[in-house]
């Protein structure tokens, strides 16, 4: 029992962990015998010819050639380009480093290996339990009309894509044809207890056990279809929505033609077979045994492979980690959907990103739990994960109906000790633990720095407390034009209209008094205030201070910001310190998304103080998904 809070299952459950301690040896072996990584790896691997390959502790891997995935991820000069980089970051005195992990990804659990919390002998009173059952239902209707049952219910994967494909591909037959169901009915439909939507077992199992029920199918239509054209099945095919004889296509019927007649001429039904079109499959694995007497159990059917490399800069100043660049090289069989697959993939690595770097349960010292909320238990959005380098290769499963494997689940076990590991290199550190938040990673840097039992999640930009206190700030930020420039903006109020983000309907109420309604948008969220804007203590060219107010349905805003502005190399160099207070619904957002707007807010302001001032016109207007879309825009 723990009076902490409690944890469950999730992606990659249980090989984080596992491959955390193995992937951190094989760094440290390589380090202390000065020996590259990449050849620990090539010492190790077990080579294409051992497949199928039996563990020390039983897991029969079953297909591979995990020196071909390795030679994928390191081609074309990206391992190369990365160590390059890292010797100019280096020359430059910048915290460079470079992870890489290896990690075996399973699939398709044999929910035997349970049992071995019993003794051997309480297991063999019980009798031996092993297997992972998988069942499906392909039915043709009168008309033609092809559909799929299955006992997995989807959860983001693309059950019903991928099921549509694979049948159709049996039937010769388009995807849209296909119609499948996954609304799943234990009292009507065929399941098992086994069964369901876990483990990675989807395009393995799940989808196989589709394929083999839509063969079965096939294969009595092709039955049929000799009999009437007078020819061997074996020549029988399916095509374009046809059903015909290779060698005389003249011999031919439209698919939905020869189906029905399954249903409406029993007559034309070949001898030995029977009416209606409907075949459901239980498919078990024979290498999924029980546990021996010695707790040895094969745990899974298939076994990936994920190669991973990633390069990460760390700031001296705020400690924290930037992923500069990330491959990763999957070996999943063969892939039934690439779109699908990278799909999963992405996630894998956002989810496996969190982990490395954010999330975490934090208690103080009195018990107290201090990230009950997402605004301090930080979750990655699309503003913090890159898009990672995707790359394949097939060694198709010969234990799986279709050769595939399971992959969604590997990034989370391989990503967060690659980061660890690049993490330990840029510092040259002998241990790191995970997440490597901002401040752990500053007492790597600087040991006798006590790490901070609250994170911060902008080390920069970091409230002090929550609720409905002082939102601070403080930064610099370099701009093109000179301090003249900046100050001549301050007495014309059509560009000081220009200076404030989302401003419409600006008007002087008094002198260097102002306002106006703006709107603010932060990713898809407007909001739109009514707002009064003073800039007070001006001393050109040195200093002043903007303030403001806003109203609007989400809640007051209030604060301030005192400029300081130095000249630097023809342009100027902007110091702030801000302070704000914030009420109402905006405030229930939180600390970490209220800092995070308050600091595109801001840089939003100073970049176009930069463009109003040098006399650069400003962009267009552009909506969100052309933003998304710019492969140019890094914010």
């Amino acid at each position: 029992l723990t009076n902490k809070t409690p944890t469950g299952l999730v992606r990659g459950f249980g090989g984080p962990q596992v491959y955390f301690a193995l992937e951190r040896l094989i760094q440290r072996i390589a380090i202390e015998l000065k020996l590259d990584p990449i050849d620990v790896y090539r010492r190790n691997f077990v080579q294409p010819n051992q497949f199928p390959y039996r563990a020390t502790a039983g897991a029969l891997l079953d297909s591979g050639d995990y020196p071909a995935a390795l030679a994928i991820a390191t081609g074309e000069s990206r391992l190369a380009r990365l160590r390059t980089k890292q010797e100019v970051a280096r020359g430059e005195g910048r915290l460079y480093g470079i992870g890489l992990a290896a990690i075996v990804e399973p699939s398709i659990s044999n929910m035997g290996y349970i049992s071995t919390v019993l003794t051997p002998e309480a297991r063999a009173k019980a009798g031996p339990k092993n297997g992972a059952i998988s069942s499906a239902t392909v039915a043709i209707d009168p008309l033609g009309g092809v559909t799929v049952i299955v006992a997995s219910t989807p959860a983001g994967q693309g059950h019903r894509t991928v099921l549509a494909q694979v049948v159709a591909d049996v039937f010769g037959l388009q995807p849209k044809d296909i119609q499948v169901n996954v609304e799943f009915d234990t009292q009507k439909d065929a399941w098992s207890v086994a069964e369901g939507n876990y483990s990675s077992r989807f395009a393995g199992a799940v989808a196989g056990t589709a394929h083999l029920a839509a063969i079965k199918l096939r294969d009595k239509l092709a039955r049929a279809a000799a009999q009437q054209f007078g020819v061997d099945t074996n020549s029988i095919a399916f095509e374009n929505d046809k059903i015909f004889a290779r060698a005389q296509p003249e011999k031919s019927q439209p698919f939905g033609r020869l189906a029905a007649g399954f249903h409406w001429a029993p007559g034309l039904v070949p001898k030995g077979e029977t009416p209606g079109l409907r075949e459901t499959v239980f498919w078990s694995p024979e290498q999924l045994a029980a546990p021996d007497a010695d707790d040895h159990v094969n745990t899974s059917l298939a076994y990936g492979f994920v190669f991973d490399i990633c390069g990460v800069e760390i700031d001296r100043d705020t400690g924290r980690v930037r992923i500069d660049e990330y491959i990763t090289t999957h070996d999943a069989g063969k892939i039934l959907n690439p779109a699908l697959a990278d799909g999963q993939i992405r996630g894998g690595f956002a989810q496996a990103v969190g982990a490395a770097l954010m999330e975490e349960f934090r208690y103080g010292d009195d018990g107290a739990f201090l990230s009950g909320t997402f605004a301090d238990y930080l979750v990655p959005t699309s503003c913090e994960i890159l898009d990672p380098t995707i790359l394949h290769l097939e060694t198709p499963s010969p234990f799986t109906p279709l050769g595939a494997k399971g992959l969604g689940e590997g990034n989370n076990m391989s990503t967060p000790v690659c980061i660890g590991n690049a993490v330990a290199d840029a510092l040259n550190v002998k241990n790191v633990t995970l997440p490597l938040t901002p401040s752990k990673v500053m007492q790597l840097i600087n040991p006798d720095q006590p790490e901070s039992k609250y994170e911060r999640a902008l080390p920069v930009m970091a409230p002090e407390s929550r609720g409905l206190d002082p939102l601070t700030a403080s930064g610099t930020i370099d701009l093109n034009v000179t301090p003249e420039q900046i100050f001549a903006i301050l007495n014309d109020p059509a560009k000081i209209a220009q200076v404030i983000p989302g401003c419409e309907n600006f008007s002087a109420i008094g002198e260097n008094h102002y306002r106006a309604d703006v709107v603010i948008s932060i990713g898809i969220v407007k909001v739109r205030y009514q707002v009064e804007v003073k800039i007070s203590e001006i001393e050109p060219p040195r200093s002043f201070v903007l303030s403001g107010k806003g109203i609007s349905g989400m809640g007051v805003s209030e604060g301030s910001a005192r400029v300081r502005v130095a000249p630097r190399d023809g342009g100027s160099t902007l110091n702030f310190d801000y302070r704000a207070n914030v009420s109402g619904k905006v405030a229930t957002i939180g600390g970490r998304m209220l800092q995070s707007a308050s600091q595109f807010v801001l840089k939003q302001l100073f970049e176009r103080l930069d463009q109003v001032a040098s006399g650069t016109t400003l962009p267009a207007k552009r909506g969100w998904w052309q933003k998304l879309t710019d492969k140019d825009n890094e914010s």
